[in-house]
């Protein structure tokens, strides 16, 4: 889900798809799990990609989401969204100091 969410807004590479998960989750993904997981996404038809040529540098791999990870991505924030206000709900008298 996050990674579909990162794609969300605009098309991404790779290196920036991690620094965005970082800067706006603090989820600190590694390379090396980051790109099989592209991969899988991209084989299930939920990602397109495509190499564009860097004006300096070398080329780099840019996903964005097709509409049917549009669609997933949307399911997945709304089951956690349900899931995140249900444990919030739990938690809720342990933060609020609540007693029964």
């Amino acid at each position: 889900m996050a990674i579909l969410s990162s794609l969300w807004q605009s098309r991404l590479y790779g290196l920036e798809i991690l620094r965005s998960l970082l800067e706006r989750s603090q989820l600190e993904v590694a390379e090396g799990t980051l790109y099989p997981i592209l991969s899988r996404l991209k084989s299930e038809g939920l990602l397109q990609s495509e190499w564009v040529e860097a004006e300096a540098g070398h080329p780099r791999k840019y996903y964005w989401l097709t509409a049917a990870g549009r669609r997933r991505a949307r399911e997945m924030a709304e089951t956690w969204n349900k899931f995140a206000a249900s444990l919030a709900a739990l938690v809720e008298p342990v933060l609020g100091g609540k007693q029964r």
